[in-house]
């Protein structure tokens, strides 16, 4: 137990090995432009957000998958259950579909190795729990981020900086330099200054909106009453005031004993904004990058246009599909088959999405295979019974049609 602990603590140190390290001149640190806590409280909270990310994580994850070898590695058998044992052992299934809803919506999700010199668990990081990526310059002259030194963690996580063989950081669409990856998310979170001009974010403007939209419903519902009171004193003028200034949402009537006028104050029939508020739900939906949640929301789709949306879903995911196969292969499996004694570039486990994929069978086939001998008729007759055939106890005739 002493042991396991001792290593915990050296993964959540950094080490300072020679030739490894490099002087603090030469380190820049990255924050993220968006924090990441915000953007997963923007799935957490805006239907929208969170029906996109769930479908494209779902698409790209939910079909599971599967592992398969070189059958030519001469230990290839042992190669594949070291490797499949250790998917079990993790629930790396179980891993990939939280981590893909994370990934596809904040761009970034932290996995910590419990004990990198020999990885035998996983663990997924908050989201929020790294602060800052340590990158250093390729020289100190060239201020060109090169490479991925550490994770510096928050004081509420400890505060240390966590070294980069310990942590394996997925992440998608890297702008630039960044060590931060893009979720489909954050472009919904940021304004947009040009010139001296500022435009808020799609989210704020989606959120302003629905947050009008009851008020208008109460406001208009029971609408507010000018009464115009013709030579009223400077005492019933401040009640009606207050009156007004205490008024329920609802809006309220006043009353006057004196000579006036009444005007209920209505909404301006000519007063459309849906085109505008369109504009801005297409731009968020566009912003979520999937277009199935319209075809939930949306009448009028076709079996032709849900068609048309699944093929462009399927373009959208393909790529995160193939980053994370990479990525673990790499970071996993080779890891996993290089410290049991295995050679990971001869052995290629690789994931595969979905099912494996059975040989389709011929009735055909069958027939021929049974009449040269290769089947028994026992075995084509319990074969044939799964296709809906017919099949007596005792049969009358043989295939060749000769009574036994």
């Amino acid at each position: 137990m002493n042991s396991l602990l001792k290593r915990l603590v050296e993964t959540f140190t950094r080490k300072r090995k020679s030739g490894y390290a490099v002087p603090e001149s030469s380190t820049v640190y990255e924050t993220p432009r968006i924090p990441l806590a915000d953007v997963i409280k923007l799935y957490e909270r805006d239907p929208t957000c969170k029906a996109s990310v769930d479908l494209l994580a779902a698409s790209a994850v939910g079909m599971g998958f599967y592992t398969t070898v070189n059958e030519r590695y001469e230990k290839a058998k042992e190669a594949k259950q070291i490797v499949d044992q250790f998917n079990e052992n993790v629930n790396l299934d179980s891993l990939f579909c939280e981590m893909a809803r994370i990934l596809i919506a904040c761009g970034n999700d932290f996995w910590l190795k419990i004990i990198p010199e020999r990885i035998t668990n996983l663990h997924r990081l908050p989201i929020d729990a790294v602060e800052k990526i340590e990158q250093s310059y390729v020289q100190e002259d060239l201020k060109i981020p090169f490479r991925i030194n550490g994770y510096k963690l928050r004081n509420t996580y400890g505060g240390e900086i966590l070294d980069a063989e310990s942590v394996i950081h997925w992440k998608i669409n890297c702008i630039g330099t960044s060590g931060f990856g893009t979720g489909v998310l954050q472009v919904l979170l940021h304004s947009l200054v040009f010139q001296s001009d500022r435009r808020a974010s799609f989210a704020w403007m989606k959120a302003k909106i629905e947050k009008i939209m009851p008020k208008i419903f109460e406001k208009y519902a029971g609408p507010d009453v000018l009464a115009l009171l013709e030579k009223a004193d400077e005492e019933t003028i401040q009640k009606f005031e207050r009156a007004i200034k205490n008024r329920s949402e609802e809006g309220a009537w006043l009353f006057y004993s004196g000579k006036g006028d009444i005007k209920p104050l209505m909404l301006d029939p000519k007063a459309r904004f849906e085109y505008y508020i369109n504009h801005i739900v297409n731009q968020f939906y566009l912003g979520c990058e999937t277009p199935l949640p319209r075809l939930f929301s949306t009448p009028g789709f076709t079996e032709a246009s849900a068609k048309a949306a699944l093929e462009l879903q399927s373009m959208l995911i393909k790529p995160v599909q193939r980053y994370i196969k990479r990525q673990a292969e790499r970071e996993i499996f080779d890891v996993v088959l290089a410290q049991a004694g295995f050679n990971p570039k001869k052995a290629k486990v690789r994931l595969n999405w979905g099912a494996p994929k059975t040989p389709e069978v011929n009735i055909a086939d069958m027939l021929k295979a049974t009449e040269l001998g290769l089947i028994r008729q026992e075995e084509f007759r319990k074969n044939v019974a799964k296709f809906g055939w017919e099949i007596w106890e005792e049969p009358e005739t043989s295939l060749g049609g000769v009574k036994p």
